[in-house]
């Protein structure tokens, strides 16, 4: 979701650096198949995690690696915000080699993807008819959130940039409309005039 991580220094706190993203709700993830080769997407209902964040840790990690911590809530280096569009969070990175890394290629904009891991404790399924067959969705309704993390290749690539090309779309089909109106205006004209 890529969700964009941001990055920030702050030389008050002694260097501190910060980068800091978003888990996107009610956004498709990229479509997976199952084991039987069906195409499936999902999404993270709002407040999905609300329960999880509020009685348990959650870790960040380099790219899920669970020897390359980054933070954690419990030390207060990880801070997560639940909003009703999406839950997100903060992490303060260690002066370690993966933290220097994680600050580098973030900064650099080499890795911007954001992931994490999660144990779904209930769901909804649901399905819609595609020209090339049937899409399933399912949408994650509760999950404990156990890590996040910074990622070159998320499961949810698009949300940040699906929102905004959501908008370009609608935008462009509308002026497309437009010119299809405006167009059969001119011909009208042409024929009755």
């Amino acid at each position: 979701m890529p969700v964009k991580l941001e990055i920030r220094a702050s030389e008050g706190d002694e260097g501190k650096r910060t980068i800091t993203g978003a888990i996107k709700y009610e956004t498709d993830s990229a479509e997976m198949r199952d084991w039987y080769g069906d195409p499936f997407v999902e999404q993270i209902a709002a407040g999905a995690f609300a329960d999880s964040i509020a009685s348990r840790g959650v870790v960040g990690l380099w790219s899920h690696d669970t020897s390359q911590v980054l933070g954690n809530t419990k030390s207060g280096t990880v801070r997560l915000f639940d909003g009703a569009k999406e839950l997100r969070f903060e992490i303060d990175l260690p002066d370690t080699a993966v933290g220097n890394d994680a600050w580098t290629l973030v900064q650099r904009g080499d890795v911007d993807g954001v992931s994490f891991g999660m144990r779904v404790t209930k769901d909804k399924w649901s399905s819609e008819k595609r020209e090339n067959g049937k899409l399933y969705r399912r949408t994650i309704l509760s999950a404990e959130l156990y890590e996040i993390s910074p990622v070159a290749f998320p499961a949810y690539p698009a949300n940040e940039v699906s929102a905004r090309s959501f908008e370009e779309f609608k935008a462009s089909e509308k002026r497309a409309a437009d010119q299809y109106e405006k167009e059969k205006m001119l011909i009208e004209l042409d024929l009755f005039g």
